[in-house]
């Protein structure tokens, strides 16, 4: 039986076409955006945080991918839920996805290789993806880059931030970016993307201030109010894509960073 895949992960929407297992996806959220050509013809079942379960279930998938950060606990719950007109059990397979660090993208692909390995040309895919990443991550080493003391901003009115056990601050240590404040926010919960009050001493200490085009989509009419916020440091806008979706995205992404931080345009 052919797999009918759910994801309610944007960046692991786009991974699964990139391996080859778009044609097996059946549902996705408005947030799975990209490959854009390919997606729009794959039903949405409303966002991540609120899934319409009704939909998901019309749409009968085998699997159903989701994240600890992206997806709410209740939703996984209710899906693990499922029974038959019998009342016996009829869940899909939750296939449930935390990646920490731009490293982690290499045991993403080997999952998915788990379940959709037999797929004809999945495993191959998957190998090119993987030798492409090791590629990029081993150019993209903190080794002989000074460090720098960052704040990425992912919204305004509470800004918020991220700890350093964070996906995307990770992402940054890679160039010897450190993430402020310097705290981690545990595996799951509110902690790992803190709130700012705007009157923390350690603002004065930051040296690069990064506007992320998401979640918040800042743009050049919020870097005055960065800059107000870190006098010191020097503000930029940043594609939060790029240093946020793992999955696919991770390899162009690490590439990505070093521009930015070798200060270049991207």
């Amino acid at each position: 039986m052919p797999p009918r895949i759910a994801s309610l992960v944007p960046s692991l929407t786009e991974l699964l076409f990139e391996l080859g297992l778009g044609p097996w996806v059946v549902a996705r959220t408005g947030f799975c955006i990209h490959p854009h050509d390919a997606v729009a013809a794959v039903p949405k079942v409303g966002g991540t945080k609120d899934v319409n379960l009704a939909k998901l279930r019309r749409l009968a998938p085998t699997h159903v991918i989701v994240n600890v950060d992206e997806n709410r606990r209740e939703t996984v719950e209710a899906i693990r839920g499922w029974s038959d007109a019998d009342g016996k059990p009829a869940a899909p397979t939750i296939i449930v996805t935390h990646p920490l660090a731009p490293e982690d993208n290499l045991a993403l692909a080997t999952e998915l290789l788990a379940h959709f390995g037999s797929i004809d040309g999945v495993a191959e895919r998957a190998r090119r993806f993987g030798d492409a990443l090791q590629a990029e991550l081993a150019l993209t080493r903190p080794d002989g880059r000074p460090v720098q003391r960052v704040l990425y901003l992912i919204w305004r009115e509470p800004w918020m931030t991220v700890a350093r056990d964070t996906y995307i601050a990770r992402v940054l240590e890679r160039v010897n970016w450190q993430t402020l404040p310097a705290r981690d926010g545990g595996l799951s919960g509110a902690a790992r993307y803190p709130t700012l009050t705007g009157d923390e001493p350690w603002l004065a200490q930051v040296d690069r201030v990064l506007l992320s085009s998401e979640p918040y989509a800042f743009g050049p009419r919020h870097v005055s109010e960065a800059q107000a916020l870190c006098p010191q440091a020097q503000v930029r806008l940043v594609d939060g894509e790029m240093l946020s979706w793992y999955g696919a995205r991770a390899v162009p992404g690490l590439r990505y960073l070093r521009q930015i931080a070798d200060g270049g345009r991207p």
